[in-house]
């Protein structure tokens, strides 16, 4: 029997938070080892990847910090850096000289405000020179363990295709999604939702016809529903 998108008409806040939920359950069995894909082994290392991250893809970023990471090691480096040699250094991930200004600028505010050490908390992250409200969750959630949203453009995409908000600030559908899932899953969520929009559920042909969450999504049919068809459009890992 073929598959129907799901209606949400009339959907109550109850069966919302419910189909959620739902979503959110059959997303983690389909993407159990979901993760940032940015590569790092500490925040100051991650703070550094998100900011590069910017109009950039994972890969090429990962293809950078190797010998970011190994030339540059605390804060105060980054801070005394040799700015030529940082944006040659950062040059393929695009927008280089005002990413070099962001890293060197965070990592002055760092050295200045606290210790060389990246701050723990939202309200001290997001006065950092280049770090807005989406990096500092990227940062709180994977460095920290502190649950966050975040939400970048797949999140923004799937999330309204779920027809859980119809906000389109970024701000309004974190707290919007943040109330229909548990705050324990909210990392993992933004993770789960990446992973998605960026193997199943593409911006332009989505592949529902291999959708594991097709039962549930309103907007089920954007994309080819034959399942061959659909198959074809799966992308894998890594990402450019």
């Amino acid at each position: 029997m073929p598959r129907k998108a799901a209606d949400p008409a009339g959907e109550s806040r109850l069966a919302l938070v419910r189909r959620a939920r739902r979503i959110n359950r059959i997303l983690a069995e389909t993407y159990p080892d979901a993760h940032c894909e940015l590569d790092f082994h500490n925040p100051l290392e991650l703070l550094v990847a998100t900011i590069l991250s910017a109009q950039c893809t994972d890969k090429r970023v990962n293809m950078v910090t190797p010998l970011l990471f190994a030339k540059y090691r605390t804060a105060a480096d980054y801070a005394a850096a040799d700015r030529s040699e940082l944006e040659q250094m950062i040059r393929s991930t695009g927008f280089f000289r005002a990413k070099t200004n962001s890293i060197m600028g965070m990592a002055q505010v760092l050295c200045d405000r606290y210790g060389g050490e990246v701050p723990g908390r939202q309200a001290d992250l997001v006065k950092l020179p280049g770090v807005g409200r989406k990096t500092a969750n990227v940062v709180l959630g994977d460095a920290f363990g502190v649950p966050g949203i975040t939400v970048d453009t797949h999140f923004q995409r799937l999330s309204r295709r779920f027809r859980w908000t119809a906000e389109t600030d970024p701000v309004k559908i974190e707290h919007a999604v943040g109330d229909l899932i548990p705050k324990r899953d909210w990392t993992l969520l933004s993770h789960r939702l990446i992973w998605h929009g960026r193997r199943i559920c593409h911006a332009r042909t989505p592949a529902c016809g291999v959708c594991p969450v097709a039962a549930l999504c309103p907007s089920y049919g954007t994309g080819p529903t034959d399942e061959p068809k659909a198959a074809k459009l799966v992308r894998t890992g890594p990402f450019s």
